[in-house]
């Protein structure tokens, strides 16, 4: 992922301050799931320590990864926006130490200040827009004749 979408420089020091003030220190093993395609979305991560890949759902098919994240990356984007379901898996591939928040005390937060929110919001579409090109890229890559073509 592009530096600009890690949390170190995606949000002012303040803002990062504040969303830092709901974190819980977690971690995971290899293998874990840490959410599924389609369930509902209450919680994100951004990791420490350890690589987290995205998988999606094909029907007829293993769940092919779309991208791997490690340190400082954004781990879900579905809680932002409702209806709040994933719209992506996500699996521990090596042992994951992270920082887990809250999906409704983000969003309260981000509604109280008006500022907080309008940061939070940014960095989270810039997320959802490197996920979006990561998976139409890979799914070229998979499944077109030609794959991407590697513009």
């Amino acid at each position: 992922m592009t530096s600009t979408t890690t949390l170190s420089t995606a949000l002012p020091a303040e803002h990062r301050e504040r969303l830092m003030s709901l974190a819980r220190e977690v971690s995971f093993g290899v293998g874990s799931r840490l959410f599924e395609e389609g369930r509902h979305a209450d919680r994100f991560w951004i990791i420490r320590t350890g690589t987290v890949s995205l998988d999606l759902h094909v029907p007829g098919r293993r769940s092919p990864v779309i991208e791997s994240l490690g340190h400082g990356e954004l781990v879900g984007w579905s809680w932002h926006f409702p209806p709040y379901v994933w719209q992506l898996g996500a699996e521990a591939m090596s042992p994951v130490r992270a920082y887990e928040f809250d999906a409704d005390k983000v969003r309260a937060l981000c509604a109280e200040d008006a500022e907080f929110g309008r940061a939070v919001a940014d960095w989270v579409g810039r997320v959802v827009a490197h996920r979006l090109h990561a998976a139409r890229i890979r799914l070229l890559d998979l499944y077109a004749p030609y794959g991407s073509g590697g513009r």
